[in-house]
């Protein structure tokens, strides 16, 4: 679907796009007009289905990648002085040092190591975000649709669809979380699917994994968990009044499986000298557990990783802790290391990373206060997964300020739902599911449109 069809399309089935502040909306009045109508009613009228249902337009995956690591840059990264890079009479040439890699114009001074390994990677450029806005614009790259939109306030985080799938593959031996969230911040959780969807929020530190132990010993420890389950079992298997009980049940569960366990304490804790192979940040550290826990293969499929701090409105250049030049120094110590080390550890081929902001930052000149606003053209980047990484897909123009090649079947700009639909379609899930089994009954969308062909994996990443 070309950007003529796209546009073609979203006349003929609208679906807001819209900043929040630009939300249509009713008074008091409209609103109950609209429930005499019987609006309101039909849909409360209509339960959720008894069983689950699924249905899809059969669309054939790629099926590249058993794992993910997915890294939110969150603040929103400068396009334009990373991973799109643009010379302008306010780049401090001593500072960045551009140079020619491959063919790629790059900030060898902010991100040497990456630059050494752009053979590893492949730069998507013609990215761009439907909202300016900081949490509507990253809760949008996470579940790869319009948060305002229906059912946005209850949609799932891409890794708890992946770990939804992904359940039926578990062996006796995955004691490990389908779902883990890294620096977690404000991570989106499993929406209305049930919390065992929801990813295990830790900050990595060199301790590892809290209370995995317990004082009384692992003999006692037994004993008062089997008293327990003996009083309430019923309860947290099958429960006669809703699935709170369940899920804490199947919470105890997979918390008890990781407890008195070596293999646990071997992937979540570290040294001081493996962090600062990983350059000695909450990010490194962050990519340092991610590579542990996937090459322990113990049933990690979906890895999140929060790197916040990209909120660059002032002293962009600054080199005080916080600005540009200081995180793309953990960007590129951390990134580097992971994907070396999985490299190194043979995962890399079967881990699809993916690495994106909420959206991009002005371009040309700096601001008075100098730094960059927020603006809607971005990038993605991805490796692994056997995809043809060492070169780029799609370009800016001479600016950065819009996309000037597309690079991809749709001719058109690459948007949150097509990320996500690539995710889904490595992962070998089907991008065009639909689950029948939301509280409204109304079918939730992997992918919202992909059935008609709006959104689509790039797999043009393979080709």
């Amino acid at each position: 679907m070309d950007n003529k069809q796209f546009t073609h399309f979203l006349a003929r089935h609208p679906h807001s796009h819209k900043f929040f502040f630009e939300r249509p909306h009713i008074s008091r009045r409209e609103l109950f007009q609209w429930m005499g109508a019987g609006v309101t009613g039909s849909v409360l009228a209509n339960p959720a289905r008894a069983t689950e249902v699924i249905s899809t337009a059969g669309a054939q995956p790629i099926n590249k990648a058993e794992s993910v690591i997915f890294i939110l840059c969150s603040g929103a990264m400068s396009h334009v002085d990373t991973f799109d890079f643009k010379t302008t009479p306010d780049t401090p040439a001593d500072l960045v040092k551009p140079e020619t890699i491959n063919g790629v114009v790059w900030p060898a001074g902010l991100m040497p190591k990456l630059g050494q390994s752009l053979a590893d990677f492949a730069i998507v450029r013609s990215v761009r975000s439907w909202a300016l806005q900081h949490n509507l614009a990253q809760t949008w790259a996470q579940i790869g649709r319009n948060p305002t939109a229906a059912l946005g306030d209850i949609a799932p985080n891409t890794g708890s669809i992946v770990a939804i799938e992904k359940q039926k593959e578990r062996l006796a031996s995955h004691i490990f979380p389908i779902f883990l969230g890294l620096n977690a911040g404000d991570m989106i959780g499993s929406g209305y699917l049930s919390s065992q969807y929801a990813p295990l929020k830790i900050s990595p530190s060199t301790n590892g994994l809290p209370d995995t132990n317990n004082t009384d010993g692992q003999t006692r420890f037994e004993n008062k968990y089997a008293l327990m389950k003996a009083l309430d079992g019923p309860l947290r298997t099958v429960s006669p009044t809703n699935t709170e009980f369940s899920d804490f049940g199947a919470f105890y569960e997979s918390g008890k499986a990781m407890m008195f366990n070596t293999a646990v304490n071997e992937a979540f804790r570290f040294t001081a000298d493996e962090s600062a192979l990983y350059g000695s940040s909450g990010f490194g550290n962050a990519c340092l557990v991610a590579h542990k826990v996937l090459r322990a293969n113990l049933g990690t499929r979906y890895v999140q990783i929060h790197f916040g701090g990209w909120d660059h409105h002032q002293d962009i250049y600054s080199t005080v802790a916080g600005r540009l030049p200081a995180l793309t120094k953990q960007l590129d110590d951390g990134l580097s290391r992971l994907a070396a080390d999985l490299k190194a550890s043979g995962t890399l081929d079967r881990t699809l990373i993916v690495m994106m902001s909420e959206f991009g930052r002005t371009v040309g000149p700096i601001t008075a206060q100098d730094g960059r606003d927020h603006f809607l053209q971005q990038f993605a980047v991805f490796a692994g997964a056997g995809i043809r990484a060492g070169r780029t897909l799609g370009s800016t123009n001479a600016d950065g300020s819009a996309t000037d090649t597309h690079a991809w079947n749709r001719d058109r700009d690459v948007r949150p739902e097509d990320i996500e639909a690539t995710i889904y379609s490595a992962m070998g899930i089907d991008w065009t599911t639909v689950r029948y089994d939301d509280p409204f009954g109304r079918g939730f969308e992997y992918v919202p449109y992909a059935k008609e062909g709006l959104y689509a994996p790039l797999h043009e990443l393979w080709a």
